[in-house]
Formats: C-alpha cells, structure tokens, sequence
C-alpha cells in the first residue's frame, strides 16, 4: 500500500512521518515497520467525535501537512483544516472516482484541499469530471518503483533458484499474474485463457503462476479462491498452474519470470504493470483504464479484459516469437527506469508539500 512505500523515502530525506489510521489495519502496521509514529481509533465515527484528540497530536508533532490517501479520510482531514487553516491538506485518489462528488458536502470538503493528485492520465480525467476541484488545483503523479529491486543485477544460478523456488520446471515459459486474489482482477479470465492454449499444438513448455495471496477478511476473496482451485482442477490445469500466494519478495519472484498478465477489469493506474515491466517480463495487459497508457508504443500488448479468445492468441503469439518477448521486455524495462523511478515520484510530491515555486509548471 502507498504509504507504507512511500514512508521510508520520505525519512531518507528527512522528513518525519506520523500517521492516523483505524486500529489493527495493514496501512497501521506498515507504517510502525518504518517506526512511524501512529494514532489509532477503533473507527471513523470515533476519529471524528474526538477530533479535539487529532488537533492535540497534531500540534504535540509540529505537524504541518496532511495526506489523504481513502476519501473517507477527507471528512476528518477538512475538518483539521476547519480548525488549522495553516495545515496544507492533500489527498490522492487511488481508487479512481468516477461518480460525480459536486453536493454541497462534498465541496465543502474538497474545497479545503491544497491539492487532489491523480496516479494516471486516465484518474486525472475522471477526476476533472467527478471531483470539485479546480483544474488549477488537480495534478495527474504516477507513482515510483524502488528500480534497485527489480533491476539489480542477477546471477544466473540466483535466477535459477528464484524459478526452482516457485516450483517452475526447467527451460519453461513462465506466465505469471501478479497481484491480490480479487474477481476484479480477472484471474478467471486469464485461467480460461490458459485453458484454451493448453490444447494448441507446438508450443514451447510453459507454466502459469499466480503470485498473490486471499483478503482473510474478505470472505468473497476466498470463496473466488476456491472457485480458481476448482477450476484449474476440472480443467486439467493443475501440472500447469502454481498458486504461489503472497510474497513479500515479488520483485524477485518477478525477475525469475518471462511473461506477465494484468487481465483487471479496470485499472486507476497498474502498479503491477510497471513492476513487472521493471523485471524484465513482456507485459500483457487489459485495454482499459490506465494499462493502455503504460504499455503504448512497443511497450507491450493490449487485450480486451474479457476476451478469453484474445487473450489466449496473445500469450501463443509471445510463446512462439521470443524474439518478440525481448523487444517488449527491454522496451518496457528502459521506459521504468526513465519514467519510474521512486525518486522522481518523491522529489515531486515533496515539492508540492512545500508549495515550491514552478512546480506546476512542469506538469
């Protein structure tokens, strides 16, 4: 989650960061990893009702910006703007707001904000359709990725026993799909796809790999879990599908694949897109939301997200043209490395926390 990665680059050039989340969420124990400083509620209702509490933590801190980064923080950050109008308030829609917000509570709201930041091209024109914010006041700020992870140079034995490691064969093709189980990210579609390649003829061994765990708070999460195992099951997939879970090590995982599928439905941005880009893997993604606008011009390929058929005539036209692969993996990886890196994010988002002069200019 955005916060807990973008702490740690925020202390390295030293800046303190403090946070304020609800009791026993992943984005509290991200931030405490990094010893961020962290008040907790049990919910929202209790955050407001005590915002005299948040007032106080934040004057003991010597806090002077505020970031959203869930709409429904706005309601607490407007209201510390209420009280301090000195404190700069920001929030970052990761989400990708499509219904429009214009009622008078929601004006009131966004009107508070020092700036509203959209992670893509196509954010930042929902945005200016749902938000009321000004034009002046809206910003589109890809992320950044830790490059020295996905590009550091690899042993070919380390390689080997990255692929060893999540049970991929030898000399096999490695499809993977990285990201949380969620039937918005299309796992169906993509095991579909696989299903349908597994019965073309001549093509070299290959291995789908599923790298992401079930929410195990999500009871939907798991009942799509097991609808995936039983499907791979019935399908006569399961010599060639892993279900590598949850990995903490994804960058590395990434690096022993060949091939990566971002099949979401709709992507705000596509974080997956550009790590794996980052590793070295040919990319396909859906045609839709914020992927397209990453894997433009030679960058990789494009499938509509609920195209089964295509996304299978995809994959076999990679598996069959290697040379193919590498054009898309060294065009993609160059273009990160130009693009991406984390420091260009930081160095961005600080500026406009400082109100730095220019800075807009170079939107």
């Amino acid at each position: 989650m955005y916060p807990g990665r973008i702490a740690p680059h925020l202390q390295k050039r030293g800046w303190e960061v403090y946070g304020l989340t609800l009791r026993g969420a992943r984005v509290e124990e991200a931030l405490r990893r990094h010893g961020c400083n962290v008040k907790t509620f049990r919910s929202r209702w209790l955050s407001l009702l005590n915002i005299w509490q948040v007032l106080s933590y934040i004057r003991r801190n010597d806090i002077h910006i505020v970031h959203c980064h869930k709409s429904s923080d706005m309601q607490i950050g407007a209201l510390v703007v209420l009280f301090r109008p000195d404190i700069r308030l920001f929030f970052t829609d990761h989400m990708g707001v499509k219904k429009p917000k214009s009622d008078w509570y929601h004006r009131w709201v966004y009107n508070k904000t020092a700036r509203v930041f959209s992670i893509s091209k196509a954010t930042y024109q929902w945005n200016r359709y749902s938000l009321p914010v000004t034009k002046k006041k809206l910003t589109q700020l890809y992320y950044g990725v830790d490059l020295e992870a996905y590009t550091a140079p690899l042993a070919d034995q380390k390689v080997r026993q990255i692929r060893a490691d999540l049970g991929i064969r030898p000399g096999a093709v490695a499809i993977v799909l990285p990201g949380r189980i969620d039937r918005s990210k299309g796992h169906h579609i993509w095991l579909d796809a696989l299903r349908e390649l597994s019965n073309k003829e001549g093509l070299p061994d290959w291995q789908g790999i599923i790298l992401g765990g079930v929410d195990p708070q999500d009871a939907h999460s798991s009942d799509y879990f097991g609808e995936l195992k039983r499907f791979v099951d019935n399908s006569g997939l399961d010599g060639e599908v892993i279900f590598g879970g949850f990995r903490d090590d994804l960058a590395m995982c990434l690096r022993g694949a060949d091939i990566a599928c971002i099949p979401s439905a709709c992507e705000a941005f596509g974080l997956a897109v550009i790590e794996s880009m980052a590793s070295g893997c040919a990319v396909v993604g859906s045609a839709s939301g914020a992927i397209p606008e990453l894997l433009g011009e030679d960058r990789g390929l494009t499938v509509e997200p609920s195209d089964r058929s295509a996304w299978a005539t995809a994959l076999e036209s990679l598996l069959r043209d290697q040379r193919k692969r590498n054009s898309l993996s060294s065009n993609g990886a160059a273009w990160v490395r130009e693009n991406f890196s984390m420091d260009t994010h930081v160095n961005r988002l600080t500026d406009y926390y400082l109100g730095i002069s220019g800075c807009e200019s170079r939107e």
